[in-house]
């Protein structure tokens, strides 16, 4: 089973990683496993981050030089073989490397290393584009959300003056949006960076985008085109007068690596950037000790106010945040659903006006088209099975020339579509069957060659019953402005935190969802597309930031995040296509909620700290935290203070549920929870403290996470509200080491895999013929003699939780510790545990390869051996047995010739 399951090194670990394994019993087996089930395409790498002991931001340049220099000397003197791809002293004290399996070992041994982290490939966010240019929100609508319409119409803020980098695809600098504002900027990589999986980068001074993401963003930040009017008003983002620094890390199309990325946050601190936008990162790999993490705080403390997306792994469950924002003092974004949506729309005969969305794999409808509407025989607004095989579908030529009113329910789109096709119909009018509109696929072979749009169940309904009396429409191109059925929800893709070491994230929300701005010419000749993402929501926060800092430039970049949570807005759950008024969502997937611009520029009152991170209730039964309120007014300010808890997060952290049990909570002695609520009185330039005791939510079960919202009220000012989030019970009571499900069926995993062999071992597996490995390249397909791979073993992780540490040790065939292999800090989790679930960027397990070498660099005898890994799990005591999870694998011989 030679595959890329091995071809990198001792340290080959999955960059895009995600869920838990089953707790079972292992499974005693002669079976032997088809190895060529996990001949899946696993992201390795060979390239490492190596972290030296001492801050850049603490020590002198020539401290950190003489560290570096010294590591490369011990390295040479110890005969270690790496290459070196860069070297940082600005964010980050040490260097990229590329280097083999053993050599990894043994650098991340060495005295003076902190930690090696492996080099992450960062995929191009994923966003929705809707290439049919169905919806088009105008940035208005989601200025109107956050206060951004205000602040520049009435306050006068504009961002002018401040300098915004844009860590990215970099920004069309031929687009009228930003014409005259690029002033930094460097292209880290080229256009064809990426191009067929190859990656070598062609640098210049030229940050031009060619991929689009980086353009859309800059364009909320603050692009300004007085050339693309709506009612009278160009298109401007947040804070249309910033300049720009623009830093491409991705080429025209592909991924970007953590070492360009690093290198482009360096150079933007070095450029003077005051606010930098990140929306970009590495799902599950969510530590705050992470090189992009670390680095990103450094930024603040540097002076620079960092903003980076969520990220859209919230179908992947809970702890799916990931890469830079995890940083103790970055803006961490999530994306908030945008308020209204302008539809593509067709005219009824009668006059009225509807809204579409043109269905996937279908063609866009031909403007001018006037077709008669019909349905099929006894079909009412209540078939269950419309327009399916099973109902019949529809007689032959019965539709033609016409388009066909069918309800959604029991069959696919694409079956409904092709019967109505085959029936002759020359366009399909889909409508849901439930509350809102729905944004079907109808991509299938033989392909669909009939326009197929889908409308709302109200509309449907309307059109039904028309139908009986005559009624035709005529794709003529009008709009339909609508109230979004999803406005000022989470939007259901943002990741949900918390953070490995269980604390609050993400921070703010801000609209995501269906944002229209500027992109590329080169791409569209319009300039403009509509994209959602958190990458998205975080150019908000990013250009609110500028705005602020142009209305209050002394304001240190540690405290730009306080002003924005503490006046942020909560968001409420969406139940389906409901929205449950009154109901938080989980604080851990909004953060203190949507930013409000205008209330952060008036709030006189600051709370600190910001946010409540209360760790686990097995620890503390209770959470006894102090809030400071400072008034830097003139005005004596009275709250209420409540209790506002949110949904808990109960289920699994793949499959997470919301559960109805809330923490309670006492300030300053007296119950936040009844309806009189606290009175709390702040004094015109003074501090008042509040004595904040939180008990986590009786009833809800073992592992749920729960969270809230210490909410201030006042009838004068701004409201204020500080969240806060807990974990249920014991949190190192979650398994790490998980089962992987292969085929359908959950396997006890770790395992030990054997190419040659084309098996892998289950952990508990019995093993009937000896495991022999002879280190020696070997060819296993005979049809590519040429194509080799070592014949080595390596141990197999579906790695259900994130990890504070990794060791590999080699055991002799008595158990003793012949030597330690590897150590490896922080890791993240696996995106799923089951392989038939897995994708480019979502994958199911982990390896921890051996060449046969020692850490010394000499080659380990012939003999009995095996591999043993131990995990310590997140915020775990190293002395508590129960805190470390223990792998060790069969019995193997390495057997050289």
């Amino acid at each position: 089973m030679k595959n890329t399951l091995k071809t990198a090194s001792l340290l080959s670990l999955a960059l895009l990683l995600g869920a838990c394994g089953t707790s079972t019993t292992p499974t005693t087996t002669t079976a032997q496993h088809d190895g060529s089930l996990l001949k899946t395409a696993q992201v390795v790498t060979d390239r490492w981050f190596v972290e030296l002991e001492g801050d850049p931001t603490s020590l002198s340049s020539q401290s950190v030089g003489a560290q570096q220099a010294t590591f490369r000397a011990q390295a040479a003197k110890q005969g270690i073989k790496y290459q070196e791809i860069s070297a940082y002293q600005t964010l980050f004290n040490g260097f990229a490397v590329q280097a083999s399996s053993s050599e990894m070992g043994r650098i991340s041994q060495m005295p003076g290393v902190l930690g090696i982290y492996p080099i992450h490939r960062v995929d191009a966010p994923e966003t929705t584009v809707d290439l049919n240019a169905t919806v088009t929100p105008e940035m208005f609508y989601a200025k109107g959300m956050t206060g951004a319409d205000i602040a520049q119409n009435e306050l006068g803020l504009t961002g002018k003056g401040v300098k915004v980098g844009v860590i990215d695809s970099g920004i069309d600098v031929d687009h009228p949006a930003f014409k005259g504002r690029i002033v930094a900027g460097y292209d880290f990589v080229g256009d064809d960076y990426g191009k067929d999986s190859k990656y070598v980068p062609v640098p210049d001074d030229n940050p031009d985008d060619c991929g689009g993401h980086g353009t859309h963003v800059a364009g909320i930040i603050g692009g300004y085109d007085p050339g693309n009017s709506r009612d009278g008003r160009p298109f401007a983002g947040v804070a249309p007068e910033v300049s720009f620094g623009a830093y491409r890390i991705f080429g025209c199309g592909g991924s970007s690596y953590d070492d360009v990325i690093l290198a482009a946050m360096e150079r933007s601190v070095k450029d003077g950037m005051q606010v930098v936008n990140m929306s970009l990162g590495s799902a599950f790999d969510n530590w705050k000790e992470t090189p992009l993490a670390k680095a990103a705080d450094r930024m603040v403390k540097k002076g620079v106010v960092m903003v980076a997306s969520a990220g859209n792994s919230g179908a992947s469950g809970t702890y799916s945040m990931g890469g830079p924002t995890m940083g103790d003092q970055v803006i961490s974004v999530a994306s908030v659903d945008n308020a209204k949506i302008d539809l593509e729309g067709f005219t009824l005969s009668n006059g009225t006006k509807i809204g579409y969305y043109t269905a996937t794999g279908a063609p866009a409808p031909t403007l001018g088209t006037t077709l008669s509407i019909t349905k099929r025989p006894g079909s009412t607004t209540t078939t269950t099975n419309d327009g399916c095989t099973v109902s019949g579908g529809f007689a032959p030529g019965s539709l033609t020339g016409k388009a066909v009113l069918i309800r959604r329910g029991t069959c696919s789109f694409y079956e409904k579509a092709k019967n109505a096709q085959d029936a002759g119909a020359s366009a399909v009018i889909l409508y849901n069957n439930a509350a809102g509109y729905i944004s079907p696929t109808v991509a299938g072979t033989p392909a669909i060659t009939i326009p197929v749009v889908s409308i709302s169940d109200t509309d449907g309904a309307k059109i039904d019953g028309l139908i009986a009396a005559g009624v035709s429409m005529t794709f003529d191109g009008s709009k339909v402005s609508i109230n979004n059925p999803t406005a000022n929800a989470s939007s259901s893709f943002s990741s949900i935190g918390m953070s490995a070491e269980l604390e609050f994230k993400p921070d703010l929300g801000a609209p995501g969802g269906n944002i229209y701005s500027t992109y590329p010419l080169s791409a569209d000749p319009t300039g403009y597309e509509v994209l959602s993402g958190t990458s998205m929501a975080s150019p908000h926060v990013a250009g609110a930031a500028a705005l602020l800092l142009q209305a209050y430039p002394n304001t240190a970049a540690k405290d730009m995040r306080t002003m924005l949570m503490n006046t942020a807005s909560l968001r409420w759950y969406l139940n389906g296509s409901t929205l449950v008024t009154g109901v938080p969502d989980y604080a851990q997937r909004q953060g203190a909620g949507m930013i409000n611009i205008v209330n952060a520029y008036t709030n006189s009152v600051r709370a600190t700290p910001a946010k409540l991170s209360l760790g686990e209730s097995a620890t503390f039964a209770t959470r006894s935290k102090v809030v400071v309120l400072k008034n830097t007014g003139a005005r004596r300010e009275v709250y209420t203070a409540y209790n506002y808890p949110a949904l808990t997060i109960g289920g699994t952290t793949l499959a997470p549920t919301p559960v109805q049990k809330y923490a309670t909570m006492t300030i300053n002695g007296q119950s936040a929870d009844s309806a009189s609520g606290v009175q709390i009185i702040v004094p015109p330039f003074s501090e008042v403290e509040l004595n904040v005791v939180v008990t986590p939510p009786v009833g809800a079960a073992d592992k749920a996470q729960y969270g809230g919202y210490v909410d201030l009220e006042s009838t004068t000012s701004p409201n204020i509200v500080v969240p806060y989030g807990g974990f249920v019970g014991d949190y190192q009571s979650i398994q790490v080491l998980g089962n992987l499900i292969v085929g359908g069926k959950s396997q006890d995993f770790p395992a030990l895999g054997d190419d040659v062999a084309d098996t892998y071992y289950t952990e508990g597996q019995t093993v009937a013929n000896p495991i022999d490995y002879t280190f020696k390249q070997v060819a296993l397909d005979a049809a590519k003699p040429n194509e080799l791979t070592l014949d080595a073993p390596y141990v197999i992780a579906q790695i259900s939780h994130q990890a504070r540490k990794l060791t590999m040790e080699l055991l002799d065939g008595n158990g003793a510790v012949v030597d330690t292999l590897l150590k490896q800090e922080y890791l993240g989790r696996n995106c799923t545990n089951d392989l038939s679930k897995t994708s480019s960027t979502c994958d199911a397990y982990n390896t921890y390869s051996w060449d046969g070498k020692l850490s010394n660099g000499s080659a380990a005898a012939n003999g009995t051996y095996q591999l043993r890994v131990k995990v310590l799990k997140a915020l775990g005591d190293e002395s508590v047995a129960s805190d470390t999870e223990v792998y060790t694998s069969q019995k193997f011989t390495v057997a050289r010739p």
